[in-house]
């Protein structure tokens, strides 16, 4: 584990730009660039496709260290080259930006109101490969919170520290990212509930054992600020969870030491038909306005 990138990942400012759409999403998210689906015909297309627009925004001036602290990715843009270096080794030589690989393979079907995670194939492999031959600090998995269920919210809370645990065993550090719908019609409760059970987890912990939270803004503000304060927790992150970025911004401005890891919040406005000199100022104001909500 890179040290320094942990103590930035710890006590720097700013925000983590989560650049992470794999496959299912990836259409979605050239669609709002501004690619249509007509414009490629094979996966390979597409990937290239993606690979250049995260490579637009990752070697923008606008993209810096000064507000930006780590980037989410998928494997794919992470065994890829920007400027002749791997992504990750772009990420942290030339911009000082932590790099991190978003490693879940999406959710399964919804029991007892939650989707767990799917099976990650070859998670041990990935894992090696990520840490010693691609200089990746840590990794995100997502799982999702429909509705309050006491069963299904202990399974989710028991499955991100499961394989958190297992991660953090090949020298990565784990954002365990256990999503609590916002359309949840309990979802206050559902997340009291969410946060008792971390704790429970937290308390069984080998003292040197670290972790990351990906959470959605709570509906009470700080909630997790005793979460913020547990001796495992390097930090806790917020989705923007389907929010407007002017909506997610105000929220999370509420809720003290929670910072943004915001993906279609982030990129919202940027198209592959604008100029260079118009992407990079709509885009600066989009980080300058997400750092602020992020810096309280």
């Amino acid at each position: 584990m890179n040290h320094e990138q942990l103590e930035r990942m710890n006590k720097g400012k700013g925000f983590i730009a989560a650049l992470d759409q794999s496959g299912g999403s990836t259409p979605k998210a050239l669609k709002a660039y501004g690619i249509e689906e007509s414009a490629y015909s094979t996966e390979e297309e597409m990937f290239d496709l993606v690979h250049a627009m995260r490579s637009r925004i990752i070697t923008n001036s606008a993209f810096t260290s000064e507000k930006i602290l780590a980037a989410i990715l998928f494997e794919q843009t992470m065994d890829r080259k920007i400027e002749g270096e791997y992504t990750a080794d772009y990420l942290w030589k030339v911009k000082k930006i932590v790099p991190i690989l978003k490693i879940d393979k999406g959710l399964e079907a919804e029991k007892n109101h939650v989707k767990l995670m799917k099976p990650i194939p070859d998670l041990d492999k990935t894992l090696e490969h990520a840490a010693k031959e691609r200089n990746i600090f840590g990794t995100k998995e997502r799982s999702v919170i429909l509705d309050y269920d006491e069963q299904g919210i202990k399974d989710i809370i028991d499955q991100q520290f499961e394989l958190g645990l297992k991660v953090w065993s090949h020298g990565l550090v784990p954002i365990l990212e256990p999503e609590v719908d916002i359309h949840n019609p309990r979802k206050a409760e559902s997340e009291e509930l969410m946060k008792k059970y971390i704790k429970e987890h937290l308390a069984k912990l080998a003292p040197e054992v670290r972790v990351i939270f990906k959470v959605t803004i709570p509906t009470e503000a700080n909630l997790y600020e005793e979460i913020m304060s547990d001796p495992h927790v390097v930090r806790v992150v917020a989705l923007s969870g389907g929010y407007s970025r002017d909506e997610a911004n105000k929220l999370l401005s509420e809720n003290r030491g929670l910072i943004a890891s915001f993906s279609r919040a982030l990129a919202d406005g940027l198209s592959a038909k604008q100029s260079d000199e118009e992407f990079t100022k709509l885009f600066a104001d989009s980080i300058d306005s997400i750092y602020k909500a992020s810096i309280n």
